[in-house]
């Protein structure tokens, strides 16, 4: 998989899709010119560099904003290319599994052009490996040279996570154990929320801190990424790679681009990644000796 998904050419990146309707063509779907090979973004087509990557996605979402989207098709031939020819998206965007978020929709995107990892809290608290090792798939082997961390206001994780951290105010709340996967998810959070709070003025309300969490989140996210994945490190380093932020306003459809994590520079002088798990070691008192269990 990993050898066809990184065969794709190096030639430049080709115009936008145009559509011109015909005389008597009321919507303009009938005729659709493209300068991709196969009429949608595959690799035939080039990687699109990090600044032009970033300035398709801002393009999009005014577009989505305005109610302008680009009037294209996508019919059995673009999916039969996609699928014969392989994808080629041009930015990879890690952001939250909230249904207000369809992110192809908010960057008037579709299918092939962008690489898409979503979870509650567009986070990657506790070295989730899915997360990091589809971000490094997606700029190892698809070649995607933007990441951009997408959080959004009103996040649901997010304001939960900060009223748990706020929350906890004695010993014995602060040592109690999570009793789930989600309580693991808010408590990972936490810390990004206790900082958000330390940032604003003293007495502000907590949903005043969560708003401001969802920026810290962002780039708190980055950080992760850059922190477990050394792949990632070296290309950003390279300067092949950009990873930016940004927040997506639920109520007006815009987008704000962050930019760089203000640490970038000091997490890319870490040499940290995911911990391997060491195989067990064999006890060599045992040795030669049968294991005992049913049926010994």
């Amino acid at each position: 998989m990993f050898s066809f998904c990184s065969s794709k050419t190096q030639a430049g990146e080709p115009s936008e899709y145009v559509l011109q309707s015909q005389p008597g063509q009321e919507n303009g779907l009938d005729r659709q010119e493209t300068m991709h090979t196969h009429g949608v973004r595959t690799q035939a087509d080039g990687s699109v560099p990090a600044e032009k990557a970033l300035q398709k996605l801002e393009q999009g979402n005014s577009r989505y904003v305005e109610g302008k989207p680009q009037q294209r098709s996508f019919d059995a031939d673009a999916r039969e290319a996609l699928a014969q020819h392989g994808q080629n998206p041009f930015a990879t965007i890690v952001g939250c599994a909230d249904s207000r978020c369809p992110l192809e929709i908010l960057f008037d995107a579709q299918p092939g052009d962008i690489f898409v990892l979503r979870n509650a809290g567009n986070t990657c608290t506790h070295a989730e490996g899915s997360m990091v090792g589809s971000v490094e798939y997606s700029v190892c082997h698809l070649h995607t040279n933007l990441i951009l961390v997408l959080g959004h206001t009103c996040c649901g994780a997010i304001a939960g996570a900060t009223a748990t951290a706020l929350s906890k105010t004695d010993k014995s709340q602060n040592d109690a154990q999570p009793s789930s996967t989600l309580d693991k998810l808010l408590a990972g959070l936490g810390p990004v929320a206790l900082q958000a709070a330390s940032e604003l003025p003293a007495g502000s309300t907590v949903e005043e801190v969560a708003a401001h969490a969802v920026k810290v989140n962002v780039f708190h996210t980055i950080e992760k990424l850059l922190t477990y994945s050394k792949p990632l490190r070296e290309k950003v380093r390279q300067g092949e790679v950009v990873v930016q932020g940004a927040i997506y306003d639920i109520v007006s459809g815009k987008v704000e681009f962050l930019g760089h994590c203000p640490r970038q520079a000091l997490v890319l002088d870490m040499d940290a990644a995911l911990v391997v798990r060491a195989p067990p070691v064999e006890d060599s008192t045992k040795e030669g000796k049968p294991v005992q269990g049913k049926g010994s």
